[in-house]
């Protein structure tokens, strides 16, 4: 059973940070590429940000240089470090495991989702 549970999700102001985590199963860890996909109300779901097993990352242009994902092994946990928030960030954050060969922005290639942590950035 391929389990993930995210956590950390809450109200922010615009322009602080928030860090959000997803612990998964031991498996997942080992096996699959990790990452982070978020969903607006009213909007697609849309990918966020990527890590393999040996750290290379891959992140969607709107996140780039705020947003840092992070794993560590022996916690089973990955994280997501969001600073400089805006009010569009706004969104479910969602934890997905890969099965893949190779970082990918495609939600269809995740095989497992988390249950999701809101996400709110307001004044």
């Amino acid at each position: 059973q391929v389990q993930l549970v995210e956590s950390g999700g809450g109200l922010v102001q615009p322009g602080g940070s928030l860090r959000l985590s997803c612990a998964a199963s031991r498996r997942t860890f080992s096996n699959y590429k990790m990452g982070w996909f978020r969903q607006a109300p009213g909007k697609e779901r849309e990918f966020v940000a990527a890590i393999n097993w040996s750290g290379g990352t891959y992140y969607a242009d709107s996140v780039k240089g705020r947003f840092t994902i992070s794993r560590d092994n022996a916690a089973v946990t990955i994280y997501l470090q969001m600073t400089s928030l805006k009010p569009e960030d706004t969104a479910v954050y969602y934890c997905a495991a890969n099965p893949g060969l190779v970082l990918t922005s495609e939600a269809a290639r995740y095989a497992y989702w988390g249950q999701g942590t809101q996400v709110t950035v307001s004044s």
